[in-house]
């Protein structure tokens, strides 16, 4: 018989249920079943990843300015990269006993208080010292989570596989592309929105195998299209060679164009591409993938979020080429497996818990830092009988006596770590992006807040003194210090920016116009076209169709949503 069991979450208060598939994966890694809903797990485990507030610091060991994600009043003791991967020091020095008259989690946060930590998150990357958590790419400014081979990126997040790219969102094997969100093998292209195989074009929506179009929506293998009607290649040529898409005051015109006709356009209720049997968006590639987010390549998964090639797991983000895991927040590589309640796993692990940056290791319980190691517990060597003989006791101790914060959530065995642990305060999270609080509220569920700091720039130039045509814009530009349009906003604004000149000159080179924003307005622009990471039951809006599924378009959107049978009659 089916089990199946309703719970009230301990954060939250809020009912959510636990499936009998569930149960058959918690009994099969062995842990008990949660005690916060899905939703609380997520933003706990959000609440560890800090990617785009950098401090200038100094690394502890060689004494160099670094950046770090740590702030200034962090007592986390941070290592610049190469001194990190250094052989300089040994994190098995910092092995401690465990101590059953205090708990587990009070211990790990010692240990973590010695341990170094890495300043930024960066592996195998060169030319990455103004990014974080970059792995395996090269020429990465300002940028976050880029992996996956990708080269020349600048003020974006979520990049794969992708070459000179600025402040894009979401995008994977695209080339030449400026302000894309949702993007797959794209290429030359501006301003476009969950589109795939599309080439020379600007302002796109739900377009696929799309060349030279421009404000349109919803076409399939189509060429020469603008503004939805198609003309002959001369004569898409010589009304594009009219417009003048250097112009800023041209391009915000052309912005709330794009963004009316967006609203209008029938969605369909899931972007999925060559998926079975799954819930979520945003996602391709994907088997038996329930709730599933911005991932791909995945099977027999759960409460999943910007995780690719991954499978059997459940409640797990920013994971990759990995398997079989349960509260996992970032990393993966080289075949890791079976691991529990992970935080920035290097490569190479298996059968590991409650572990921090470790890697190429196994047989871990509560580590951190640890690499080429096996059975070891607090950051302290044992025997393999003695490390079997102690695990089990640790676990029924966490149990015995477990760890209760300020608000009195309980964590025992089987809870991610707790959220006031994490050395970072709410807002400078990217739980803050998707799951945004006031100060009051954070304050009031328990959070850290990190006040914002004043800055005083000196500014020498005003958005509204930048010439409106890329043409006209001086090449000292790159030297100038400019002021954010925002200013003040809620939206981590830094209130001044500089043009670099990589991107001044791609600027130039794609005819478009320099943006009046910092960095952060934009991505935060940027996040705010994505939808949540919530689920709705919902109709299709078609009229005369009885369809029924899971959306990310709440009821009270003005979109069109349809099922995927009148959506695909609709488009194709």
């Amino acid at each position: 018989m089916d089990k199946i069991e309703n719970k009230i979450c301990q954060n939250c208060k809020k009912e959510f249920t636990i499936e009998s598939d569930d149960f058959n994966f918690y009994e099969k890694i062995k842990v008990p079943p949660p005690t916060f809903c899905p939703e609380c797990r997520l933003i706990r485990r959000l609440i560890w990843r800090n990617e785009r507030i950098l401090n200038r610091k100094t690394c502890r060991l060689c004494k160099a300015n670094i950046l770090s994600m740590y702030s200034k009043d962090s007592k986390i003791n941070e290592y610049c990269q190469d001194c990190w991967w250094s052989d300089k020091w040994d994190p098995a020095e910092y092995g401690q006993d465990y101590n059953f008259q205090k708990t587990f989690f009070e211990q790990f946060k010692d240990l973590s208080e010695k341990v170094p930590y890495m300043a930024l998150q960066i592996r195998n990357s060169i030319d990455v010292p103004y990014a974080n958590f970059v792995a395996d790419s090269k020429n990465v400014y300002m940028s976050f989570s880029t992996v996956e081979g990708s080269e020349n990126v600048m003020h974006s997040k979520n990049i794969d596989g992708s070459k000179d790219i600025i402040d894009c969102f979401d995008l994977s094997k695209s080339n030449n592309c400026y302000e894309v969100i949702k993007g797959d093998k794209n290429y030359n292209s501006s301003f476009i929105f969950d589109c795939r195989n599309c080439i020379d074009s600007r302002f796109l929506f739900d377009c696929v195998n799309c060349q030279d179009c421009f404000m349109c929506s919803g076409l399939r293998n189509k060429n020469f299209y603008f503004r939805n009607k198609k003309y002959s290649k001369e004569e898409y040529q010589k009304i594009i060679k009219q417009i003048n898409f250097g112009s800023n005051n041209l391009t915000e015109e052309f912005k709330k164009e794009f963004l009316g006709m967006k609203e209008s356009s029938i969605r369909k209720f899931a972007d999925a591409t060559n998926c079975f049997n799954f819930s979520g968006n945003d996602i391709k590639n994907s088997k038996n993938a329930i709730f599933s987010f911005s991932s791909y390549d995945q099977e027999n998964v759960k409460y999943i979020f910007r995780s690719l090639s991954i499978k059997d797991s459940m409640d797990s983000v920013n994971a990759a080429h990995v398997e079989l895991l349960y509260e996992f927040m970032a990393g993966g590589g080289n075949g890791g497996q079976n691991l529990k309640f992970i935080f920035a796993a290097i490569p190479g692990l298996m059968n590991v818990e409650y572990a921090h940056y470790s890697g190429f290791s196994s047989n871990l319980f509560g580590c951190i830092g640890l690499r080429n190691k096996q059975y070891c517990i607090l950051n302290k060597q044992y025997t393999k009988e003695q490390y079997e003989e102690l695990v089990p006791k640790i676990i029924k101790h966490m149990n015995d006596m477990p760890y209760i914060d300020s608000k009195g959530r309980v964590y025992k065995y089987g809870e991610f770590f707790p959220s006031e642990l994490s050395p970072f305060a709410y807002n400078e999270t990217i739980a803050q992006e998707y799951f945004p609080l006031t100060k009051e509220q954070a304050i009031e569920q328990g959070y850290k807040w990190k006040d914002k700091e004043e800055r005083n720039y000196n500014i020498d130039v005003h958005t509204n003194d930048i010439p409106d045509d890329i043409k006209d814009v001086s090449d000292d530009i790159t030297s100038k210090i400019i002021e954010c349009a925002h200013k003040n906003c809620n939206h981590q604004c830094t209130e001044a920016f500089k043009v670099i000149e990589a991107e001044y000159q791609f600027y130039k080179r794609m005819n478009l116009p320099i943006s009046r924003l910092c960095p952060n307005c934009r991505h935060y622009e940027r996040l705010s076209q994505r939808n949540p990471l919530k689920l709705w039951h919902r109709n299709c809006m078609k009229e005369g169709c009885n369809n029924e599924f899971e959306t990310s378009y709440a009821p009270d959107r003005p979109e069109i949503i349809y099922c995927e049978k009148c959506y695909q009659q609709e488009v194709y």
